[in-house]
């Protein structure tokens, strides 16, 4: 019955709300894995868009995204919009500083009559999100993700040394120096609030986190999902430079700078974009739904981390879903998906006759991964 419940909740969240604000997966790792070229034609979750606009820059024939959130695929066709109908200021007001002051206007004239009906409808109930106005002045502080991000930043900023201490972090120039102060700073990021905030299921599945990962995170971890938080912290403050990190940036101090930022927003792409976000197309449904009604040869898939949730509560959906990946399968494809999971079983073994899975080189690629919230990369090639 609780279990029921749990799910319901997410549900609920997860399908009546904007979830991801940003991409939370780091696509300088996945463009090392996944090598696209012009004869690149890609299947891959929405998410936010980042990162669908950041595979561009390796000219892809084309890139279609699926999701089962259409405010997701509104969230990429808004970006698209701006980037193919407006200027790079505009763009990086909105999505740099998640906020432009002529949000209204900028919409009416340049964005509504370029958009179709669903992201026209979402974003003119929505567009308050950009308006810089109220308690959250910041695009990055809404959505379930941003809101989630939002409380435990207020929290933390409370007392004036931990604030201090997050600016200095992120001010870091060498990797001794942002060691010591991460050391300082650990024990009030991960303190008895946030460690029983992190461990409760509204707040997981505000950050789009269903219940089967949380149980992962639980039977891994001594203290849950809040262990597993400070295990990723340790990992990304501790072994990479915060230089160029706009994954945690954005949400500890909500906006990216000029030089630091997604690729999509640095201003030297701008025009490389422009030419091609023509080639991303947007699609509301599940995975195997668009492959059932959109057979095609496809040469790359990136799939994310939703086959956590399909493992733990839907096994013939996730058979049917590999079954449609290797019927629609160029030569060759690559196949990229994330798992909270330190070793994933849930794989059907008929997909492993197919698909030659190179756990060296995902290990590689994540050695430089400044997201550190994934217990596993799987990257694999079709036979």
């Amino acid at each position: 019955m609780i279990a029921k419940i749990k799910n319901k909740v997410f549900s609920k969240i997860h399908t009546g709300n904007l979830v991801y604000n940003t991409c939370w997966e780091d696509p300088r790792c996945d463009r090392e894995l996944l090598q696209m070229d012009a004869s690149s034609r890609v299947l891959m979750l929405t998410s936010a868009g980042c990162n669908a606009l950041d595979y561009l820059l390796d000219n892809p024939a084309s890139i279609d995204c699926v999701d089962m959130n259409p405010r997701q695929n509104a969230l990429l066709d808004l970006k698209s919009a701006l980037i193919q109908y407006g200027d790079h200021q505009t763009l990086f007001e909105f999505f740099g500083e998640g906020k432009h002051e002529d949000a209204e206007d900028i919409f009416q004239e340049i964005l509504k009559p370029n958009l179709e009906d669903y992201p026209k409808k979402y974003w003119e109930n929505n567009l308050h999100f950009f308006s810089g106005t109220g308690i959250r002045k910041s695009f990055y502080w809404h959505g379930t993700t941003g809101s989630a991000a939002f409380l435990v930043k207020n929290v933390l900023e409370t007392n004036p040394k931990t604030r201090k201490l997050i600016h200095q972090l992120f001010d870091c120039k060498d990797l001794e120096s942002q060691q010591q102060l991460y050391t300082l700073l650990e024990p009030r990021l991960i303190n008895s609030f946030t460690s029983w905030l992190f461990n409760r299921h509204i707040f997981q599945s505000m950050l789009g986190v269903p219940e089967a990962q949380q149980n992962l995170a639980r039977i891994t971890y001594k203290n849950g999902m809040a262990g597993y938080v400070k295990q990723c912290f340790r990992k990304v403050f501790t072994e990479i430079s915060v230089a160029d990190n706009y994954f945690w940036k954005v949400y500890f101090l909500g906006a990216y700078s000029e030089n630091c930022c997604p690729n999509y927003l640095n201003k030297v792409h701008f025009e490389t974009l422009k030419n091609r976000v023509g080639r991303i197309k947007t699609y509301t449904s599940t995975l195997s739904q668009f492959l059932e009604n959109n057979a095609r040869q496809f040469t790359h898939f990136v799939l994310l981390d939703h086959q956590d949730w399909m493992a733990a509560h839907d096994l013939p959906a996730l058979k049917e879903e590999w079954q449609l990946i290797l019927q629609n399968s160029a030569p060759n494809a690559k196949i990229l998906m994330r798992s909270a999971a330190i070793q994933v079983d849930f794989i059907p073994d008929f997909v492993y006759q197919k698909v030659t899975f190179d756990a060296t080189k995902a290990r590689l690629a994540t050695q430089i991964d400044r997201v550190g919230t994934y217990a596993s990369v799987l990257f694999g090639e079709v036979n």
